[in-house]
């Protein structure tokens, strides 16, 4: 099981900012800045590499979620990212939004 699927399941603790049946937003335990969410599909697809046509609906999902949550938040300015591989900084390889707020983003990202 991945850390992610460990959370999902209840074996490990997160701070949960939001769950539905297709996914869950938690606080990164590594902020990269004041507010840093992941947005975790409950279907596991290693990276994005490997999603389907069939998970789009899903991916479409968690693009709407981080949205949403943001909003909730009063975050109208924040980055998403997906890192696909060791190589972009993958460490968890289940699919994953990072999204981030709370400070100025510079471009192109490290």
């Amino acid at each position: 099981m991945t850390l992610f699927e460990k959370i999902i399941a209840r074996q490990i603790p997160a701070k949960i900012q939001f769950e539905d049946d297709r996914c869950i937003v938690i606080h990164d335990i590594s902020p990269q800045a004041p507010v840093h969410l992941l947005v975790i599909p409950k279907k596991v697809i290693p990276t994005l590499n490997d999603a389907t046509e069939a998970d789009k609906e899903t991916l479409g999902h968690l693009l709407r979620v981080a949205s949403k949550v943001m909003n909730e938040l009063g975050h109208s300015d924040y980055r998403t990212t997906i890192n696909c591989g060791a190589g972009a900084q993958q460490t968890v390889f289940h699919l994953h939004v990072h999204v981030l707020a709370g400070r100025t983003f510079t471009w192109p990202p490290g």
